[in-house]
């Protein structure tokens, strides 16, 4: 081995020691992390567990879910979430361009939430004046926590799943105070709905 060979293997070798050995003092040199700030939207059965959720529904069951909320913003966040209902044709919030659904909201909690906090509150449905025919079925409207909706939304046979399906979903918004109003916060969740029997 040439003398420059060994010389260019002893550097590497040193530098590589030195590394190790300073990669203790180089762990106490913190960069400045960014932390993730998000806010949290699910829902829970009746049982208020993640399973048991309404399905197969009748009208004139009550059924009972829970929808609730987290604050993970680093601050003070004033909330409110939209409950909407559609048909399975029927147009979804959009998470790629951040949309919310054109529909228009049924039912509405609005709430003030502190950093790090959850907050959650049961909701009770009833599928009211359902028209069932052989391909078509017409929900004309649903009761929400006691308060009745029209609606007049239609379904038609699912030859796929056997069902005339509907969709009853929550969409988180927060209020933002550079705009003065609510904006969506491209978060949703939803529970199908198999309308069979009435």
């Amino acid at each position: 081995m040439k003398f420059d060979e060994f010389r260019i293997l002893f550097l590497v070798a040193g530098l590589v020691l030195t590394l190790i050995a300073a990669s203790p003092v180089l762990s106490l040199i913190s960069l400045p992390r960014s932390e993730e700030r998000f806010s949290e939207l699910w829902l829970l059965g009746s049982e208020h567990k993640a399973e048991n959720y309404p399905f197969n529904v009748s009208d004139t069951t009550q059924y009972r879910i829970y929808v609730g909320v987290g604050n993970q913003l680093g601050e003070l966040a004033y909330y409110a979430v939209y409950v909407k209902f559609c048909n399975q044709t029927q147009q979804l919030p959009n998470s790629t361009t951040s949309e919310p659904s054109p529909l228009p909201p049924l039912y509405e909690f609005r709430f003030i939430l502190s950093d790090g906090k959850v907050w959650e509150a049961p909701l009770t449905f009833t599928i009211k004046y359902v028209l069932l025919q052989q391909n078509f079925s017409l929900v004309q409207s649903i009761s929400i926590n006691g308060i009745v909706f029209p609606i007049n939304c239609t379904s038609t046979w699912n030859l796929d799943r056997n069902g005339f399906y509907y969709q009853m979903f929550f969409e988180l918004w927060f209020y933002n105070m550079t705009i003065r109003d609510f904006q969506y916060h491209n978060r949703f969740v939803g529970i199908w709905l198999n309308m069979t029997s009435s």
